[in-house]
């Protein structure tokens, strides 16, 4: 049987909206981490300037 690690947090990436769950890399910065990934980051909506 699989290990599920339903314990683990999870965040919704406002870029796709997907669910993404911790990782281990991001431990120490978890409350900064807002994208799912690098490209989600990339591709993150800009403000629009007046």
């Amino acid at each position: 049987m699989a290990h599920a690690k339903p314990h683990l947090p999870t965040k919704t990436c406002p870029c796709c909206g997907r669910p993404f769950a911790w990782r281990k890399k991001w431990a120490r910065v978890w409350d900064e981490v807002k994208y799912c990934s690098e490209r989600c980051r990339r591709t993150r909506p800009t403000k629009a300037t007046p």
